[in-house]
């Protein structure tokens, strides 16, 4: 199954409270901070709606 990293790159202060909580539900704590999810509709649409906070990579298995 395919994979994506996901990076932090910008800060959540002055966020909204949704997008601070759809980046914590990724997984995501610090700036900088990395995991790898599966690649899925519902982790896609999460990742739409910061993408402007994040860098997203895929990774081939």
């Amino acid at each position: 199954m395919a994979k994506v990293k996901v990076t932090l790159k910008r800060s959540l202060i002055g966020r909204p409270e949704t997008q601070r909580k759809t980046v914590r539900a990724l997984g995501l704590r610090k700036i900088n901070s990395v995991v790898e999810l599966p690649d899925n509709p519902a982790i896609r649409g999460q990742l739409h709606k910061v993408e402007h906070l994040i860098q997203v990579e895929e990774i081939a298995d």
